[in-house]
């Protein structure tokens, strides 16, 4: 683990170097025929495969969980795909996307068939690949393929299964609290350094009548990732080696765990998230706090994109910043204790119909000048490959942010609590956890429901 956080921090620090000032991103008008046109004429030829207008005519079926291909990540990948066609004009690609939850579902169904997509979304969380790669599903890639395309030491890991790799990382996330600068200082509101005064902060917003934290609740996974962020500053570097013996032995007892879902299950009891956060999704969760309904909203750096997206408000689009989980009295963790995790990612299917054509473009995707470059100019997300080369000058005050918040990182917490067990121990944490937010059923019921499911 402190090989990681050197390595990542590392990166950080290069980017932070080569980037002292800058203002809006200038790129993040880029449109996806623009972006491939560009990218394709300066591809390094090594990485490309050569264009062949003659070659066998070839479809690649790719299953995604990023349904918006207009902007953030999904245009990205587009990017990349219509960059591969133009160079492969033999090569058709067909898209079917999903969101999250409806993508797992169809994941299953096709798990399940006969003939799987070519190229697919995957999680390398346990709670995801492990029953994948015990099913033999997915298909094993060539290490030494990515030797140069300077992956986070870790970041793969994963990926890999005894010495062997089977997906690639595509992001860095980080989790953190996004907030309106402008309406902040509006109002005289600072920045919260500790959880009490988060909780001093909620209330104070409330009585302005704005949501304080919007809190995509209805998806469930963003409530015990909220969990594992108050776990990392209760008890900071130990806190995963504790939890992975929680899981092995089946006992939750720890005060670390009672007082992390205690934490959450008091702030949604006076109000520091929206009214029936418990059924709200990710795409209304961000829409209050896009639109200015809510002073903040409880979610990961993919989401960084906000600050390019034009579909916001100026107003709001203009003003997002981020912090971190405040450090808890009595803890042992401060801010620079953060959570973070390499989790989704692509893989090639072992039963693909065009196998050795999915390996080329997945391949192609992630070259250093593919989707660590496209995703980082346009202010998308923080890949999981060093991006420190190509700093523009002109990153959004969130990537400066959470490139300082990287570079200052003294832990990270790797894998979310729901995350690290098996897909049944995942879904049982995810509606527990939702109704142990509500009050539905006592911290000690949450514990003793997820431990049941311990395998």
């Amino acid at each position: 683990m402190k090989r990681k956080i050197v390595s990542l921090a590392l990166a950080a620090a290069m980017v932070c170097s080569l980037t002292a000032c800058g203002g809006k991103n200038e790129t993040a008008g880029t449109t996806a025929a623009g972006a491939a046109e560009t990218q394709a004429a300066q591809s390094d030829t090594k990485a490309e495969p050569a264009k062949d207008a003659s070659g066998e005519k070839i479809t690649l079926k790719v299953f995604t969980n990023l349904p918006d291909r207009t902007s953030g990540q999904g245009l990205v990948e587009q990017t990349l795909l219509d960059e591969y066609t133009v160079a492969n004009p033999n090569v058709s690609i067909e898209v079917e996307a999903l969101d999250d939850e409806a993508y797992k579902t169809k994941f299953k169904a096709y798990a399940a068939g006969s003939q799987m997509p070519d190229l697919v979304s995957v999680w390398g969380q346990p709670g995801f690949i492990d029953e994948v790669m015990d099913a033999g599903l997915l298909a094993e890639l060539n290490p030494d393929d990515y030797k140069d395309y300077g992956f986070i030491n870790g970041s793969l890991d994963g990926f890999s299964r005894d010495g062997k790799l089977y997906g690639l990382a595509r992001n860095t996330d980080v989790m953190c609290f996004y907030y309106n600068q402008a309406m902040f200082d509006e109002n005289g509101w600072k920045v919260p350094t500790t959880y009490d005064e988060l909780m001093t902060l909620g209330a104070a917003i409330k009585e302005k009548g704005i949501i304080p934290v919007s809190m995509d609740g209805g998806d469930k996974w963003p409530l015990y990732i909220y969990v594992t962020d108050i776990m990392q500053k209760l008890d900071g570097e130990g806190v995963m080696e504790k939890t992975h013996n929680a899981i092995a032995t089946k006992d939750f007892s720890d005060p670390t765990f009672t007082k992390a879902v205690d934490i959450l299950t008091d702030s949604a009891s006076k109000g520091l998230f929206q009214n029936g956060f418990e059924t709200t999704d990710y795409g209304t969760a961000q829409n209050l706090f896009a639109n200015g309904q809510s002073a903040m909203f409880y979610m990961g750096s993919w989401d960084m994109s906000m600050a390019t997206n034009q579909d916001i408000p100026a107003e709001v689009r203009d003003n997002i910043r981020v912090f971190t989980m405040p450090s808890i009295e009595g803890g042992k963790a401060d801010e620079t204790a953060i959570t973070a995790w390499n989790g989704g990612g692509y893989s090639v299917t072992a039963g693909a119909g065009q196998k050795e054509e999915a390996i080329k473009l997945l391949n192609y995707m992630f070259r250093p000048e593919g989707w660590t470059k496209i995703a980082w100019e346009n202010g998308v997300c923080m890949s999981a490959q060093d991006f420190s080369q190509f700093a523009t000058g002109s990153e959004t005050e969130p990537q400066k942010q959470f490139m300082e918040i990287v570079s200052k990182a003294t832990n990270l917490s790797g894998n979310p609590l729901g995350d690290m067990g098996t897909s049944e121990f995942k879904t049982t944490c995810e509606d527990l956890v939702q109704e142990a937010a509500i009050g539905k059923i006592t911290t000690e019921d949450f514990y003793k429901g997820i431990a049941a499911a311990c395998k």
